[in-house]
């Protein structure tokens, strides 16, 4: 993890020094940086301009001084809660460890608790779900490491929560402990479903469906509820076979197929596979470059060992000793996984995608 720390003054940058020796001390890469004519090593550049290169590269931004500053600082470059880095304000003495934006998908409340703690400070956390100890959904995805999709809906499901309501909660994948205190657990279609999995009754015997609820699903048409937030987990794996030297552009477009065909979120593909002859391949590497994904190989005896039924091409088990690469590289890459989308071919290009297993944590 990157922090990036700026200083205002000679107090302030005591204060720095003090937060970096400790955030060092847990594994952190920090970076100390003052803009002070007072200040021996001043930055040369201006604080919005220090701002600007720090909130692409660095994970959370700390501003030692006034919020004023701050604030003018990261205006122009605050884009969207699901991007933006954590920043936090810390007084000059060290008193009070404010969490100014990105407070959960960002960490920057988690944040201000760590730093809270080095700086013997006091941590100012403003965000109403924390305040009221309600269940954030938000909060509930970075910890489970899900991307989260239609914010709207999500800004909703904590405005009722807050309000005392109940919201929906649908799964695709098992949890483990209690529902936090405002979710009701849902089928596929919204109904109110017990912990066993029967039917909820309300009345005479009409089922009770949510309007707003939460998903915790990869598939994009998976909306049991009319207002439905996604929360996304990185259980997908794509498996690629090709002939060799196949350019990116057929690899990249083949591979969106496959997504599509899948009708799951990009967003929820945790790694790329294939089998070890491919290892090098450039076309492969650029694409796992580009979508930032991790490239997992398998030998022709690994890739044996999957289990299920897979496309067999005689032309492949020619070139590899395999009667398939993709599928079978999918479902290995993912643990014996289950296998969601078979081989889809074009253009000397084959990909597949698996699941493997996952399972919630509720604390």
């Amino acid at each position: 993890m990157k922090a990036a720390i700026l200083c205002f003054s000679l107090t302030g940058y005591q204060t720095g020094r003090c937060l970096k020796k400790g955030l060092a001390s847990l594994g952190w890469e920090v970076t100390l940086d003052g803009k002070s004519k007072y200040l021996p090593d001043s930055i040369e550049i201006s604080h919005q301009k220090w701002t600007a290169g720090q909130f692409q590269n660095a994970d959370a931004l700390v501003f030692v001084g006034a919020c004023g500053i701050a604030v003018r600082s990261i205006a122009p470059f605050v884009k969207s809660k699901k991007t933006d880095p954590g920043v936090l304000v810390i007084d000059e003495c060290g008193k009070f460890v404010i969490s100014l934006l990105s407070g959960h998908l960002g960490g920057a409340n988690d944040f201000a608790g760590i730093c809270a703690e080095i700086l013997d400070a006091l941590p100012v956390v403003t965000t109403a779900t924390d305040l009221h100890g309600c269940f954030a959904v938000d909060m509930f995805a970075k910890k489970n490491s899900c991307g989260i999709f239609h914010m709207k809906e999500a800004k909703e499901v904590s405005a009722a929560l807050l309000a005392g309501e109940n919201v929906g909660f649908y799964s695709d994948y098992p949890y483990g402990g209690s529902l936090p205190k405002g979710l009701v657990l849902c089928d596929r279609e919204g109904y109110a479903v017990t912990e066993e999995g029967t039917a909820y009754q309300e009345g005479f015997g009409n089922r009770k469906r949510m309007d707003l609820g939460i998903a915790v699903t990869i598939y994009e048409d998976v909306l049991p509820f009319p207002s439905t937030v996604h929360v996304v987990p990185k259980t997908a794996v794509l498996g690629i076979g090709c002939r060799k030297g196949r350019e990116e552009e057929a690899i990249c477009e083949v591979s969106k197929n496959c997504i599509k065909a899948a009708g799951i979120y990009p967003e929820s593909i945790s790694c790329i596979a294939s089998i070890d002859l491919k290892r090098e391949e450039p076309g492969i590497l650029s694409l796992c470059e580009n979508w930032k994904l991790p490239f997992t190989t398998f030998t022709g005896e690994e890739l044996l060992e999957a289990e299920g039924e897979f496309s067999p091409s005689d032309f492949v088990r020619q070139v590899t000793g395999v009667d398939n690469v993709c599928e079978r590289s999918a479902v290995l890459a993912a643990g014996q996984g289950k296998l969601i989308q078979k081989k889809v071919k074009d253009c000397g290009v084959t990909t597949a995608m698996a699941v493997r297993e996952w399972r919630i944590c509720f604390e």
